[in-house]
């Protein structure tokens, strides 16, 4: 069986082995590099902290793509676990199923509340035209589902760079790309079958350009 994927909370500055970045609220371990969560292709799941067993346990369930949260507690020497990152939709499916308990009602208006606030709307809208410029056969919902999770603040993605602000193409592309990984390839799974996150890349990428292809087609 495989092992879980580990994130840590980090207690001390870093900085991202792929990106550049420092101090992100998260980080990866790989081939002992430290990575954000975007580099590591983790930034489309959201934080579940611990608490609520049942929570968190269905969760899991739900999710294809998860990872535990450790941190260092030099108390006891040891690192604990302080909560889970799971997709956002399973974490909605789980809570469904736990509506009778108020506070996860509380938590998911919250969390709510803090997306919203998180977007660009002005913003968002020109990335998803941008999308549909350039892969016009993108369905439009997709389009704007992927422009929505990019431009969040923080994200990692188009959002951060100046790149992504001026909606270059190979920005806005690679937006598209990480969706297209997540959602319509096996990535997730191989991930959580053990295999080494470049390895998992390289065997979805005729997927990816077949998908972006298909997109691209002005004939379609």
């Amino acid at each position: 069986m495989a092992q879980d994927l580990l994130v840590y909370l980090p207690r001390r500055s870093w900085t991202c082995a792929g990106c550049g970045e420092r101090d992100g609220t998260f980080l990866t371990l790989e081939n002992d590099k430290a990575f954000c969560l975007p580099c590591a292709d983790l930034d489309g799941l959201v934080f579940l902290p611990r608490g609520d067993a049942t929570l968190s346990r269905r969760a899991r369930q739900a999710s294809t793509l998860s990872a535990i949260v450790l941190e260092f507690s030099r108390a006891r020497r040891r690192y604990e676990r302080q909560g889970v990152l799971v997709e956002p939709a399973a974490l909605e499916r789980a809570e469904e199923q736990c509506l009778s308990d108020e506070e996860a009602r509380l938590r998911r208006r919250k969390r709510d509340q803090e997306r919203r606030a998180a977007q660009d709307v002005e913003f968002v809208a020109s990335l998803e035209e941008a999308i549909q410029r350039l892969f016009p056969q993108c369905p439009p919902p997709r389009a704007a589902a992927i422009a929505a999770h990019a431009a969040v603040r923080g994200s990692g993605r188009v959002g951060r760079s100046a790149a992504g602000r001026a909606l270059e193409e190979g920005a806005v592309t690679g937006a598209v790309v990480a969706s297209v990984r997540h959602e319509d390839t096996d990535y997730d799974e191989l991930l959580m079958d053990g295999v080494a996150r470049l390895e998992a890349r390289d065997r979805v990428r005729e997927r990816i350009e077949e998908v972006l292809a298909t997109w691209r087609n002005q004939d379609a």
